[in-house]
């Protein structure tokens, strides 16, 4: 008797590990029907679970490309940006030429800086400036070449004003930098660090900010013949700014 409960204990316990699979005998369609409800129903786990089967069950099947675009999407609404990438990397190297890789593209810039929101809903308006760097200028080359290959796109104009925002952004950070260093008494990775902002974001009004330090910090220097060479450059720009102004 005491065998026969063993056993019969054991084999409950193996059987209780067993998982049945539902989708095992579901069809294309039904798998992707019910990744799609799942995914607006806002069950992330649910559809990248569906998703997921039908891409290994039927890679090359009608659904294949478009299951694989919305499951990252579902990446990205479940804040899993990198998996959200990658799987965007994927699905444009497979296909290049797919009518929605515009839509890819911008999901995948999105993805890249972490955002939250985007045209799928309302962008937010939340300072760039303390973003990792690197992450800004990998999502300004993808904007831009969005904007370059689709310029008609529905995403291209929004495109073209996220990649302004990223330079005003990149500028910011650079002078933010600068500051931290000046602060710091660190003059020269101070001069350094605002001279970036005049090579590379010149057109943008940390500019002006960028001048500010560099003359300051050459005054902390003793190096007085530079410091008043770049505060004529400040003074000039401010006069042609006025002179601008009153032109128009």
């Amino acid at each position: 008797m005491m065998v026969t409960v063993a056993l019969s204990t054991t084999s409950c316990g193996w059987l209780s590990g067993l998982e049945i699979d539902e989708t095992k005998d579901w069809t294309p369609n039904k798998l992707y029907t019910e990744a799609r409800e799942a995914m607006n129903s806002s069950d992330w786990t649910l559809a990248k679970n569906y998703y997921t089967k039908l891409e290994a069950r039927y890679p090359f099947g009608a659904y294949a490309q478009q299951a694989q675009l919305e499951l990252a999407y579902v990446y990205f609404k479940d804040e899993d940006a990198a998996s959200a990438v990658e799987t965007l990397d994927r699905f444009l190297q497979a296909y290049p030429n797919h009518p929605n890789s515009d839509y890819a593209l911008y999901l995948k810039a999105l993805a890249t800086l972490n955002e939250k929101e985007g045209i799928i809903s309302s962008f937010t308006r939340q300072d760039l400036s303390d973003r990792d760097a690197k992450a800004a200028r990998d999502a300004f080359d993808i904007y831009k070449e969005l904007a370059a290959r689709f310029p008609e796109s529905r995403y291209a104009a929004e495109a073209r004003r996220r990649m302004h925002e990223l330079v005003i952004a990149q500028a910011r950070h650079q002078v933010n930098t600068a500051k931290f260093y000046y602060e710091r008494h660190a003059y020269v990775a101070a001069i350094n660090r605002a001279k970036v902002v005049l090579t590379d974001f010149q057109l943008t009004s940390a500019s002006d900010e960028a001048m500010q330090i560099i003359a300051d910090s050459y005054h902390q220097l003793g190096m007085l013949d530079l410091e008043k060479d770049m505060r004529r450059v400040i003074e000039a720009n401010k006069n042609r700014a006025r002179s601008k102004a009153n032109y128009n």
